[in-house]
């Protein structure tokens, strides 16, 4: 089968997830249109940059944790560890560091025409015959240079980002703009997510439907709560800060826990849970077969920042969202304003938050209306069947 180069950017869990979706779906093609033996199992991690592997239908490179490939995958791959972007640098899930994140992006691409050369030599090696991207433009310039098309598949472009702290860049790293902005346009196009900015740079953009993550078909909200052991007699509010948590933020101080169960996941159990909240082991979740998103579907509300993977899933599992403010991140703005049109969503202050003043909020958006739109959530779907026609 073609071999197919997924390169992912390592900020946060939405580039990720929304990736694997359409990893899962393009192996489903794949291996229904396919007449041959089915491929061996190729999910190899391997650091080596000058070894050649040998070529497998789907290769990733990213440095977004390994677990959640080796969790969510559905198909061989193979795997190699590397930064492909710099994206935003996080102090936790609602604050970043912009001159942080400026100086990381300075230094990265400051060699950058070494790691193209080096990406480059990577695709040709391991005959990759078409690079979909989310975002990194070192994809772009490096399957350009190696005569590979390239697909820029996400709902933003990091120039647009970054363009949000020129002043910042134009003072201590000019050329980091101008080196994102070619690196796009050597992409062959864009398929375009909901709730977008940027794209400037790419000649050719199509807009698909949303990516996102749905619940089981095959299970209700009782058979994934009783699983996970979480109660089921009261509104269910699930806490989803991503990795980067939230610092300063006491569960014990939430006002609701008398009238709501608020749901927590992550990887170590507290030494001590208040009366009201549940705690879901994150290993539990994949231990029985489920998703992070069956938990998306089994809560009433979810309480977090928006970012696209968690808003694309509360659309898809028509789950509610309340949600706070992240940071001056340009994507914020957009995703707020696009939000009321496809979820019942409803915003709370970071102090409110921070304090555990939530019960108010959660009672109003629990008997909401529903959102004006339905939009579609099939793009992962979508953007294989576009894959699959690309390398055929």
């Amino acid at each position: 089968m073609p071999s197919v180069a997924f390169y992912i950017s390592g900020h946060g869990f939405g580039h990720a997830s929304r990736q694997i979706e359409i990893i899962n779906a393009l192996a489903g093609r794949m291996s229904s249109s396919s007449a041959g033996p089915p491929a061996p199992r190729l999910a190899t991690s391997t650091r080596s940059r000058s070894v050649p592997v040998a070529p497998a239908a789907v290769i990733v490179r990213t440095s977004a944790p390994r677990w959640l490939f080796d969790r969510t995958m559905r198909t061989p791959f193979l795997w190699f560890e590397r930064e492909c972007d710099t994206g935003m640098v996080q102090v936790d899930s609602l604050r970043l560091d912009e001159e942080a994140t400026v100086q990381r992006a300075a230094a990265f691409y400051s060699t950058f025409a070494d790691r193209v050369a080096h990406d480059a030599a990577f695709l040709t090696a391991q005959q990759v015959q078409l690079v979909v991207t989310d975002a990194p433009p070192l994809a772009c310039a490096a399957a350009a240079r190696a005569g590979i098309p390239s697909i820029v598949i996400a709902n933003f472009t990091w120039d647009w980002i970054y363009e949000a702290y020129a002043d910042r860049f134009n003072a201590d790293a000019p050329f980091v703009l101008p080196e994102i902005r070619d690196a796009y346009r050597r992409a062959t196009r864009a398929w375009r997510l909901p709730m977008h900015g940027g794209f400037e740079a790419i000649d050719t953009v199509d807009d698909i439907p949303f990516v996102a993550r749905h619940g089981r078909a095959d299970l209700n909200r009782e058979d994934v709560l009783a699983a996970l052991d979480v109660p089921r007699d009261r509104p269910l509010a699930l806490s989803s800060f991503s990795q980067y948590g939230v610092d300063g933020f006491d569960v014990s101080s939430l006002d609701c826990l008398d009238e709501w169960t608020v749901v927590t996941v992550g990887s170590d159990r507290p030494a001590t849970l208040p009366k009201g909240v549940a705690f879901v082991p994150e290993s539990h979740i994949y231990d029985h077969g489920l998703g992070y998103e069956d938990l998306v579907a089994a809560c009433d509300v979810v309480v977090t920042k928006p970012g696209y993977g968690i808003i694309s899933e509360c659309i898809a599992n028509d789950t509610a969202m309340l949600y706070t403010s992240r940071g001056h991140f340009r994507e914020y703005d957009v995703l707020v304003r696009d939000m009321p049109r496809y979820l019942r969503c409803a915003f709370i202050e970071q102090a409110s938050l921070l304090a555990g003043r939530w019960l108010d909020k959660l009672d109003r958006i629990l008997v909401s209306p529903p959102p004006p739109e339905r939009p579609r959530t099939d793009g992962a779907d979508v953007a294989a069947g576009m894959i699959t026609a690309a390398i055929d």
